[in-house]
């Protein structure tokens, strides 16, 4: 497998459709190339998005339609030389290539179903889809902010962490993928790193072992971050060894 390759597999990665090996050999390659620690950030966190409705199965056409048409789209190698735009047309344009990601998401996620809400559910699904959607949105900002900055980690068991801070929105979001689960009454929390003080980031969900997380509070001055095993709730302090120490890009 070429270096080539693994910048083509951010998409199949965030939708989980690479084998063992490939899976291995990209996250190797993760660890080191910006680019790709950025877009995989930004597609898991649409990824997420998708996961706020319930699936049901697609119909054959559906299937055979979006597989015969992902056949003739060749996706662009990250780090790729744009034409410079002028700075509101350039964020328009930045913009509208994050849902355009988006739009690609919902089409892969089609192979394996289509989304649609129960209706007897409408009423709580309103709810609970309004604050994840506003979470969602806030997530998206920051991923989308010019000045978003990424920094990937392998965690413990095999799984990658990626950071992307922006300072301009003041906020960071934490994107894992293959977290294993926590023992029995305890709770992944993260972490900010106030010049060796750490402040509660907020807790990650327990049942979940790839997700995007807007981390509670602003960046400040915040040079780095932690990952602890805490109890159920968390804790005002770490109470354990972190697992995962990492600095903030610059």
């Amino acid at each position: 497998m070429t270096t080539i390759d693994l910048h083509r597999l951010t998409g199949a990665y965030a939708l989980h459709a690479l084998s063992d090996q490939e899976n291995a050999s990209f996250e190797r390659h993760l660890v080191g190339c910006e680019p790709c620690a950025q877009e995989t950030a930004e597609l898991s966190a649409t990824a997420a998005r998708l996961g706020l409705a319930v699936a049901a199965p697609a119909s054959p056409a559906l299937r055979e339609q979006v597989l015969r048409r992902i056949t003739t789209v060749r996706q662009e190698t990250p780090g790729t030389p744009i034409r410079v735009l002028p700075v509101r047309a350039g964020l328009k344009a930045r913009l509208l290539s994050r849902w355009a990601l988006a739009a690609c998401l919902a089409a892969a996620a089609a192979l394996g179903g289509t989304t649609v809400w129960q209706h007897q559910q409408a009423a709580d699904a309103r709810a609970e889809a309004r604050q994840a959607s506003r979470g969602a949105d806030e997530i998206a900002a920051v991923l989308a902010a010019p000045d978003a900055r990424t920094r990937a980690a392998e965690l413990a068991g095999g799984a990658t962490g990626t950071v992307v801070v922006s300072r301009s929105r003041d906020r960071a979001v934490f994107v894992v993928s293959g977290m294993a689960r926590p023992p029995g009454g305890k709770v992944y929390q993260l972490w900010f790193n106030d010049a060796g003080t750490m402040r509660s980031a907020g807790l990650m969900d327990p049942d979940r072992s790839d997700q995007a997380v807007l981390m509670q509070g602003g960046v400040d001055r915040a040079s780095g971050m932690g990952l602890t095993v805490e109890p159920d709730g968390g804790s005002k302090q770490p109470t354990t060894t972190p697992l995962a120490l990492m600095a903030f890009p610059g």
